[in-house]
């Protein structure tokens, strides 16, 4: 049975490693939220093996994640969890960074608030002496309101005819959750297709 395939996947994978590599370099345990087909994870814990890459999605996307996991083979990709942001539920184990591709236009509002709320708890709460903790989100952002490209413009009007909780969200709304929720921006990269790779950490404590 040919294994899901997502073609965004593998259009950027390369561009978004060249961050990863440079902003995850001393990161050992990731946490990836919404791995969808599970094909970033596994080309990404491939080229770094210091890594150890925590797939996590919602129930029904685990299979086709477990489906390249097996597929790949590879030590370092732990079984993929589930994890719904909504519902919160995090995994009650220790990560030093969280990568995120291509998920928070697709999500409500109120799941990127979630989604930030759990990342703050999660940093809140962490036992004992905490490394420093990186977040990466990669995706197409607006800027003070407005669009970078009509392309851009022309996918958020797709997203919300789709579902209109759906759409591109504000850099400085996304920027103003991850204050909150201790995390500073330290890195906003321009990729291919007007895309963004926003790079948060927080210091160790």
């Amino acid at each position: 049975m040919p294994l899901p395939d997502a073609p965004a996947c593998r259009r950027n994978r390369d561009p978004i490693l060249e961050v990863l590599r440079v902003h995850l370099a001393e990161a050992r345990q990731v946490l990836e939220v919404g791995s969808g087909t599970g094909q970033h994870a596994v080309h990404f814990a491939a080229a770094m093996p210091w890594l150890s890459w925590q797939c996590s999605d919602r129930a029904a996307q685990l299979p086709a994640i477990a489906a390249w996991l097996e597929h790949a083979a590879l030590a370092n990709t732990p079984a993929p969890l589930e994890l719904d942001v909504a519902r919160g539920g995090w995994p009650a184990l220790r990560f030093d960074a969280v990568f995120s591709a291509n998920t928070l236009h697709i999500m409500g509002w109120d799941e990127v608030e979630a989604l930030f709320v759990g990342l703050g708890e999660m940093l809140a709460f962490a036992p004992g002496p905490r490394a420093a903790f990186t977040l990466v989100v990669y995706g197409p952002f607006n800027y003070a309101g407005q669009y970078t490209s009509d392309s851009n413009r022309a996918f958020d009007a797709s997203l919300r005819e789709r579902d209109p909780r759906m759409g591109l969200r504000d850099f400085e709304a996304v920027d103003a959750l991850a204050r909150a929720a201790g995390l500073e921006l330290v890195a906003d990269i321009a990729m291919p297709a007007n895309n963004r790779s926003l790079v948060w950490r927080a210091p160790a404590a």
